[in-house]
This record gives C-alpha cells, sequence and structure tokens, in this order.
C-alpha cells in the first residue's frame, strides 16, 4: 500500500513580516522628510520677481535650502546658521547624504548682494556647482 503524499508535504509560506517591516519604515521616511521640505518653504520671505529663468523642474540631487531674512540672518534648512560656518555646515550635509546636493537660495527681495555673495562663495567651498535661486514668475 502507498502512502498518500499530500498528507507528507506541508507548504511553506513567504514571511511577509519584514517586508512589512520595511514598507512601514520607508512610509515613515516619506512623510518625515517631505514634512520637513515643507517646513523650509513655510518661512514667509518676500521673493523678488523673475524677468527671465526657467521653470524649477523635478531634481533626482537631494536639495538644501538656505534662507536669507531681510534682516540679512542667515538659516541652513530652516535652522540659523553665521556665514562664517556655512562652508562646513554644507559639506557636513553633503557628506551626511553621501552624494552631490543642490543648493536652493531663497533671499528676500531687500536683501542686498553684499549678503548673497559670501553664500554662493561659501557653495563653492563646499564644492556644491548645483545652485538655483528661489524666484516669484512676473505678474505674481
Amino acid at each position: 500500500m502507498r502512502a498518500s503524499l499530500s498528507k507528507t508535504r506541508s507548504h511553506v509560506g513567504f514571511n511577509m513580516t519584514p517586508m512589512i517591516d520595511v514598507v512601514f519604515l520607508l512610509i515613515i521616511f516619506f512623510l518625515l522628510s517631505s514634512h520637513l521640505a515643507q517646513r523650509e518653504n513655510r518661512i514667509d520671505v518676500d521673493l523678488p520677481q523673475a524677468t527671465s529663468g526657467e521653470e524649477d523642474l523635478p531634481s533626482t540631487q537631494p536639495r538644501v535650502t538656505v534662507t536669507v531674512l531681510e534682516d540679512g540672518s542667515v538659516l541652513l534648512a530652516g535652522r540659523p546658521v553665521q556665514l562664517a560656518a556655512l562652508p562646513n555646515a554644507l559639506r557636513a550635509r553633503q557628506d551626511q547624504v553621501g552624494e552631490r546636493i543642490e543648493l536652493r537660495i531663497r533671499s528676500d527681495r531687500r536683501v542686498p548682494y553684499a549678503i548673497i555673495e559670501p553664500i554662493l562663495s561659501g557653495a563653492a567651498e563646499a564644492e556644491i556647482w548645483n545652485v538655483t535661486f528661489a524666484v516669484l514668475e512676473r505678474g505674481r
């Protein structure tokens, strides 16, 4: 007499727990990163109007925002930073990310170029070559 093979075999399934853990971690990461990006843009700055330029296209590079307020104070990713410490802070952010970053400068329209120039020099010193300026479209 033959023994039935179906009784001796057990069904082996996939363990879904690690995959669910990874999915939840990704969801949390994207929620936090989008929240931080929105926080940077909430700082009220009277942006200059553009006379020419291109629309901001989505980039694969991580972006860091430097905001210059009307009083000349500088914020890096929403936190105050001294101009002298900016190159090291940018370099540290680039090392933290592990790849080249894009620098976006949001400056109040009344800020003189004498305050913007050290930011550009600091970006060059930190070897950041992709720098953009946030502006308003003409007519807004």
